[in-house]
């Protein structure tokens, strides 16, 4: 049993709090909206009055927050978790922002005698509830092989894919295949549908082709009807294509597909479509067809 944290307690956050409660460890958490996590309080979790606070308590702290300037936010500060640290703890942080910034922050941790890795994840709620989620990890080999049993209990994959920042790119790299996936399937579905079959059974044929990636199987579906609370909204999408445009111009490296995936994304946002899921471009696509 690990002595853990946990701050940012939202949808995929708290139910990876929760495993980690299942596998018998020690978890403090903290979230901006308390009520999001009482029922992790219920459950056995200690409740953190703040980032430092919980840093303070744990050995190994996760983060999962929605951008660079909410890790900033949590990072600095008097009530920060770099307030609380001290030597030989070990900052998780599971969000997906700019490499540089975490790169920056995970500077500011070394300097209190700590560690800190980037360490994303690919999948979803589903995913991580079957016990499938994959997590990329950048940084030092010492800390890696210390919270690498931890990590297992998260999910079975656990790749380092090299020093800090490096797993970013690879979940940046992913999540631009993601919406480019969903935008090609629509087109796909909304093709058949307008010849006159029926939007159900193109959805069924496709998601059982030799197309059907994971995420087509378990995300397609929403084409036929939204989830009532996004797994990963317009707004989250489009912050990682954003990042995956910026490293592309920096690099040197075309990103086509990315860039027209991200203006039906924006699109879906004039729409006022931003709180869906990012399957939601379907619905902007169908809307320009007419449908």
């Amino acid at each position: 049993m690990a002595n853990l944290g946990y701050i940012g307690l939202g949808a995929m956050g708290g139910q990876m709090t929760s495993r980690l409660l299942d596998k018998g460890h020690r978890v403090t958490g903290f979230n901006r909206t308390k009520s999001k996590a009482d029922w992790l309080v219920e459950r056995g979790m200690t409740w953190g009055t703040s980032p430092r606070d919980v840093c303070r308590a744990a050995d190994v702290v996760f983060i999962m927050v929605t951008n660079s300037a909410a890790l900033q936010g949590v990072a600095e500060g008097p009530d920060g978790f770099l307030a609380g640290l001290a030597p030989g703890k070990v900052i998780v942080d599971m969000s997906t922002v700019s490499p540089a910034v975490s790169r920056a922050v995970a500077a500011q941790v070394r300097e209190k005698g700590a560690d800190m890795v980037d360490a994303p994840v690919s999948g979803s709620i589903i995913t991580l509830q079957q016990g499938k989620l994959s997590v990329m990890v950048g940084g030092r080999q010492d800390t890696f092989d210390r919270i690498k049993p931890i990590l297992d209990d998260v999910g079975p994959r656990v790749t380092r894919v090299g020093d800090n920042g490096l797993a970013l790119v690879m979940k940046i790299a992913t999540n631009l295949s993601l919406a480019v996936q969903m935008l090609a399937f629509s087109e796909g579905v909304l093709l058949a549908e307008k010849s006159g079959i029926p939007r159900e059974t193109a959805v069924d044929v496709l998601t059982h082709s030799v197309i059907a990636s994971p995420m087509v199987q378990y995300r397609g579906p929403f084409v036929l009807k939204m989830p009532d609370e996004a797994w990963f909204n317009v707004n989250m999408m489009q912050k990682d294509m954003l990042l995956a445009l910026e490293m592309g111009r920096q690099l040197d490296v075309p990103l086509p597909t990315t860039a027209v995936t991200n203006e039906m994304l924006t699109a879906a946002r004039g729409m006022g479509l931003v709180e869906q899921d990012f399957a939601t471009v379907f619905n902007v696509l169908a809307k320009m067809a007419g449908l």
